[in-house]
């Protein structure tokens, strides 16, 4: 079961890297299982604008499904970006997050993209 305290300091932890920059820092906690901090650091100079922490200062995920069968759970997760010239953007994180013991999930970056 999605743990949602957990899932939000998960995409606060994650959003926080994004907005400042920290793409190596990224790749490191995801093990650049999908994304690495150079193909990051691309997609977010590619859109052009200034990552910002969203208004309020927590990150909402769009959507939330369900990997069927997965051991340990895990979740895929769409989360919308926001930049300093347009509020909310339509950069999007494609996530997959993964039970693990602790006060975050472990995650992949999936993607980061315009949707």
């Amino acid at each position: 079961m999605l743990d949602e305290g957990k899932l939000v300091k998960t995409l606060a932890r994650v959003g926080d890297l994004l907005v400042r920059g920290e793409y190596a820092a990224l790749e490191a906690w995801t093990a650049a299982r999908r994304l690495t901090a150079v193909e990051m650091r691309a997609a977010v100079a590619d859109y052009g604008r200034t990552l910002v922490l969203p208004e309020g200062g927590r990150f909402t995920p769009r959507s939330i499904v369900e990997v069927e069968g997965a051991r340990p759970e895990q979740w895929s997760v769409y989360v919308d970006l926001w930049t300093a010239q347009e509020g909310r953007s339509d950069l999007t994180l494609e996530l997959t997050v993964t039970d693990a013991p602790g006060d975050v999930y472990a995650v992949e970056v999936d993607d980061l993209h315009v949707l």
